[in-house]
């Protein structure tokens, strides 16, 4: 029989620790605190914020205080020159510090980014100026009020931006003339160029608007929210921020939120005409309830690419339109049996003449090479592994340039490969590496970690060779050689066959002949992975947390089960239609493996997770055999008929078409309950809201089952602000030191 990814995988996996150890107690000073863990003691140094620059030689970044923006060397790493610099500039602004830049395609100028507030996960309002590099003027770039998603044109003599759901041109060759373009947008009615917010959310954009090649049309997705309905999140004064204006009466805050199965936003195309200032709806095909995830400009001015959805999302159209005629061609149909990963459009890159897909289409994901028209022009690579990011191709030396698991689902190596499919490995460690190319392709930052050693970044010629060390993180590693526990990696198979990857967390001083209780954390979404050679596995990453938990005596465990990635379309998309089914029963499955092992009390086990891991935490305590003594789900949905569209009916289809939504669903199976549990959520949750919480804790009750809740107010999904983070680890660890010591 052929030796398989999963077998090769399974060598790799033996057992191994990630750190030496001795068996000495650890003293006070070589113990993490629960502070620690949310203070940014044990994080890694990183190289934020770099960009290529057009030269080939050389990146540019904002330098720690935000006050200039160096050019750097990516043959040495040293300074080389300043683009900007606050104290140097033009300027009757007060501006203390910029906290992000945009450069124009020619680098002449550079828009910089100030007073930045957040909307949601990823668009913001910001005021910017337009700095000119040669003269050191620096001016605001709209006197309107803050702009959203500012954008040069290819020729960089024009900004387009959106406010107030409208969009605007700012001309640079005209004195900065401003004009709107739109004026029918309205909150919670109409959205110009900016998603709304499942679509921000689900296609991983705040942009939806582009120029053409030349730069003469402007052409953007305009949402219609209209027939949306409206969530409302209560909101109270809290703390950390305070708000004052909810001091007598809670306010509220009210958005369009579809959850699965109800009205999206009607989407459509239109273009303006820079000169003649004509606007044009375009004619693109699109079902009445079809999405439009993304458009970009190409080579060619008379083709604008356009990527449209079904709404099962099972169905992708390119389309090459015309932005004067409105004309659509359609230049690729791709499509699958189950659902289409977001990288399907997330990582469509265009080039001269051409563009790059990612596809699944052999049950792996890989790369393909078309013409504008559609035409294939090479499969670039093949076989049992999954590409899992491209960085780009280089018309000089006709090779592409890609991160792959090609040797472990476990492990991620960078690749160059040429049309005809022959491969350079070009970084030969073992572990994980990420790479962020130089212009040309001649170099590349490396970033590479593994279990127990901090991210290392390098840079690289293309062939590969270390050209210099800029961070080791050598003071992070020798300390968590001082503190770390012992990881380590292993698989099992279940009863049903199926192997899985998980990851072990132990105490330094491990007693085999001692029984300990266990934690295990997850995730468990759709194509995620938390089971891998790297520094970020584990909740906090460096297995930090498990760590702490390793000295109080626990051993930490996660176990990647089916519905995860990196392992091919036939496992990811096992769980299709029945989501948290199988991925509940793997986690089952996994206690019970667990519960084997000498070392473990098998009576001792409990589970967490966040988000989907929550809902995950849920549904396997609710699986009917009592395996967990106690669970903590932290912003967990608890029915996938709250959830919003996009992102369930990919997995799931709607609630008409899928009788499944009542199986897979903790609410449902509230009266299994086996185990404590523990409910935590923010009231401010724009993402999986409080109701969800809300709901089960009710079903709990009506069931007969006692819980507990922790609430935070008015945070989100992500739960921070102030000590948020730090009380909701310390009520997390207090409670397994009640349920499991």
């Amino acid at each position: 029989m052929k030796k398989t990814l999963l077998s090769i995988a399974a060598s790799f996996l033996c057992l191994f620790a990630a750190f030496p150890f001795c068996a000495k107690a650890q003293t006070e000073a070589d113990k993490i605190s629960l502070q620690q863990l949310t203070d940014g003691t044990f994080s890694p140094q990183h190289l934020y914020g770099v960009h290529p620059l057009n030269d080939g030689e050389s990146y540019s970044r904002l330098s720690d205080d935000g006050r200039r923006i160096v050019r750097s060397s990516f043959k040495t790493g040293q300074e080389v020159g300043v683009l900007f610099d606050l104290d140097q500039a033009r300027t009757t602004a007060k501006v203390s510090r910029i906290d992000g830049y945009i450069m124009s395609p020619d680098e002449k100028r550079i828009l910089l980014q100030t007073e930045t507030r957040a909307i949601y996960r990823r668009t913001f309002t910001a005021v910017y100026y337009l700095y000119d590099v040669t003269s050191r003027k620096m001016e605001r770039l709209s006197e309107g009020g803050p702009q959203m998603s500012p954008l040069f044109s290819p020729d960089g003599n024009v900004v387009a931006f959106a406010r107030d759901n409208n969009l605007f041109v700012v001309k640079l060759l005209y004195g900065n003339a401003e004009m709107q373009v739109t004026t029918d947008g309205r909150r919670n009615e109409i959205l110009n160029g900016i998603p709304d917010w499942v679509n921000e959310e689900e296609f991983s954009t705040a942009r939806s608007f582009a120029f053409s090649a030349d730069s003469r049309m402007l052409c953007w997705v305009r949402y219609d929210e209209t027939k949306v309905p409206v969530y409302r999140m209560q909101m109270f004064k809290g703390l950390k921020p305070e708000h004052t204006e909810n001091d007598a009466y809670p306010g509220t805050y009210d958005y369009k939120y579809p959850i699965a199965g109800e009205t999206n936003s009607s989407v459509s195309l239109h273009s303006y005409d820079l000169q003649s200032r004509a606007t044009r709806r375009l004619d693109v095909p699109l079902d009445t309830d079809g999405y439009i995830p993304r458009i970009a400009t190409t080579s060619d001015p008379n083709r604008l690419a356009v990527v449209t959805l079904n709404r099962h999302q099972d169905r992708m159209d390119l389309y090459m339109v015309n932005p004067r005629s409105g004309v659509a061609r359609l230049a690729l149909r791709e499509t699958n049996d189950k659902y289409l990963r977001e990288t399907a459009y997330t990582d469509l890159r265009f080039y001269d003449g051409h563009f790059a897909l990612l596809s699944e289409r052999s049950g792996y994901q890989h790369l393909y090479w078309y013409t504008l028209d559609g035409t294939l022009k090479g499969t670039i690579t093949q076989g049992d592994y999954e590409v899992s990011d491209f960085y780009g191709y280089d018309a000089q030396s006709g090779r592409f340039f890609f991160a792959a698991h090609k040797d472990s689902p476990l492990q991620t190596a960078v690749y160059s490969s040429d049309l005809k499919g022959h491969l350079r490995r070009l970084t030969p460690e073992s572990g994980t590496h990420a790479a962020t190319f130089s212009h040309d392709f001649r170099y590349f930052l490396d970033v590479h970690s593994t279990l127990g050693t901090p991210p290392v970044t390098t840079l690289r010629d293309n062939a590969g060779r270390t050209l210099v060390t800029l961070i080791d993180n050598a003071p992070l590693r020798e300390r968590m050689e001082r503190v770390g526990a012992r990881q380590e990696l292993f698989t099992f198979t279940t009863p049903d066959g199926t192997q899985l990857n998980g990851w072990m967390v132990k105490p330094r001083n491990f007693d085999p002949n001692r029984r300990y209780p266990v934690l295990m954390y997850q995730y468990s979404g759709p194509g995620s992975q938390e089971v891998k050679d790297a520094w970020s596995t584990g909740f906090y990453g460096g297995g930090v947390w498990e760590s702490f938990l390793a000295q109080e005596g626990y051993i930490s465990v996660i176990v990647d089960g089916r519905g995860t990635g990196a392992r091919g379309a036939a496992f990811e998309k096992s769980t299709y239609l029945r989501l948290g089914d199988l991925e509940s029963r793997d986690q089952v499955e996994a206690a019970l493996y667990l519960g084997t092992l000498p070392y473990v009390d098998k009576t001792r086990i409990a589970i967490w997770g966040w988000s989907f891991g929550g809902f995950n935490t849920m549904m396997s305590m609710t699986d009917g055999r009592p395996v967990f003594r106690c669970g903590v789900a932290v912003a967990a949905p608890s029915n996938w008929k709250y959830y919003d569209t996009v992102y369930t009916e990919r997995y799931m289809r709607t609630p008409k078409e899928n009788a499944n939504y009542d199986q897979v669903c903790p609410i449902a199976r509230a009266e299994k309950l086996s185990g404590d549990l523990l409910l935590i959520h923010g009231t401010a949750d724009d993402n999986v809201h409080f109701r969800n919480a809300a709901e089960m804790s009710e079903a709990l009750v009506q069931a007969g089952k006692q819980f507990d809740m922790q609430i935070y107010t008015n945070r989100n999904h992500s739960i921070y602000g102030g000590r948020t983070r730090e009380h909701l680890f310390t009520r997390i660890f207090q409670y397994l030191e009640h349920h499991l010591k």
